[in-house]
């Protein structure tokens, strides 16, 4: 069996995990929300929340938080083949003999969430004997490059084709132009097209970014300051994870006294929460869009002399390990890792005719006080990310640098 493992790592652990994209325009892009009402935008205004986003699309936020409660089928140990409300669809027409050559186009492997998802899918295709070749292009975060390596893996010969999209609308025409020509599986990040046979994700950006608004509202006393951390401006996931944080916390008596973007920099989110710590004084808490550099602003509270007040996380090592340390009032909503083991079963699914969801929506956990312990590895590297699904595979701890 010959695998060929063609991968260009750009191995930048400070840089942000996510590239920018304008919001959906024209007939092929989700619709917005309609104009806010007169009571939406003061309420919006005294929070200090200011206008929602132009990807906020109200039925796709009523129908994720509505998946928070729903239960997932499939088995209860494998989250990763779960699915949470599935439509299947026939796959009747893509089945072929085996052994399979997979192809893989990744956005980029520029941030420690994507190179633990990166190693968990190589481990996952290690798993699979009817894999006799896998083809992988690292776009490096730029459009272009994953636009040329999609139409450069259709002349590979592969039988199907797994894409994580560098940004939205531009991927789309070449998401779009592929389908035609080999069975197209796409996750993590979406595009503005159906034409995928399946689109696999967790819940998604609505249900995280209200997990960790919802703590906020509970633990932080009327009137108190909330700082809002985000990444950048223009990503789908990140842009709905605001979005919904923005609806609670507009309904709340909870202040939002900044939303900063900190282009995923730990050093940069470290100087904007010590200039809010000296121009504020008191802050009761801090949501953020994602929690690879939420180690950088606690720090900042330390370094300050101040309390460090509610926080919101992610499931990277180093947080969780801050989190039990210092004792802290905590919560990580979760984007699981082990959504990157997902795509390569479901191809494999496509290619023997089996019928797999058209709206792949995987388990999205939180991580609380109660299940910290759970989640917490002290013998894996800082910077992994805990709901990797990759416990029980040959290659853990060692491949992802654990001891």
């Amino acid at each position: 069996m010959r695998r060929l493992l063609v991968a260009v790592a750009a191995l930048a652990l400070a840089a942000a995990g996510c590239a920018s994209d304008l919001p959906p325009t024209g007939a092929s892009a989700q619709p917005s929300a309609a104009p806010a009402t007169s009571a939406a935008a003061s309420e919006a205004a005294s929070a200090g929340t200011g206008e929602q986003s132009d990807f906020f699309v109200q039925a796709d936020y009523d129908a994720q938080l509505a998946m928070r409660t729903q239960t997932a089928e499939g088995p209860g140990d494998k989250p990763w083949e779960q699915a949470i409300a599935p439509q299947m669809v026939d796959t009747a027409k893509y089945k072929k003999d085996g052994p399979y050559h997979l192809c893989f186009s990744n956005a980029a492997v520029n941030n420690p969430w994507r190179q633990v998802g990166w190693t968990t899918m190589q481990e996952e295709v290690a798993l699979h004997k009817e894999i006799k070749e896998f083809t992988a292009l690292d776009a490096e975060g730029k459009d272009d490059k994953q636009i040329s390596d999609i139409a450069e893996l259709q002349s590979k010969g592969c039988d199907a084709l797994i894409i994580s999209p560098n940004t939205t609308a531009t991927l789309t025409p070449a998401v779009s132009g592929a389908c035609p020509e080999v069975p197209v599986i796409v996750f993590d990040r979406g595009v503005e097209t159906d034409c995928p046979v399946t689109f696999i994700k967790p819940i998604g950006g609505y249900a995280f970014g209200a997990d960790g608004a919802e703590f906020l509202i509970e633990k932080v006393p009327a009137g108190g300051k909330i700082l809002a951390l985000r990444i950048l401006p223009g990503v789908d996931v990140l842009e709905t994870r605001w979005s919904a944080a923005k609806v609670a916390f507009d309904k709340s008596q909870l202040q939002v006294i900044g939303v900063e973007f900190t282009d995923g920099d730990a050093a940069k989110t470290k100087s904007i929460v010590s200039d809010y710590i000296a121009r504020h004084g008191k802050i009761d808490g801090v949501w953020m869009d994602a929690g690879a550099t939420a180690v950088a602003a606690i720090e900042a509270f330390e370094d300050a002399g101040v309390p460090v007040p509610a926080f919101v996380g992610e499931d990277q090592q180093d947080f969780l390990q801050k989190w039990k340390d210092g004792n802290l009032t905590a919560v990580a909503p979760t984007y699981p890792t082990y959504q990157w083991r997902t795509p390569i079963i479901a191809a494999l699914k496509i290619l023997k005719g089996e019928e797999v969801p058209k709206m792949w929506n995987l388990p999205q956990p939180k991580i609380t006080q109660e299940n910290l312990g759970t989640y917490l590895q002290p013998n894996m590297p800082l910077l992994h990310y805990a709901l990797c699904g990759c416990e029980s595979m040959p290659g853990f701890p060692g491949k992802w640098g654990g001891k």
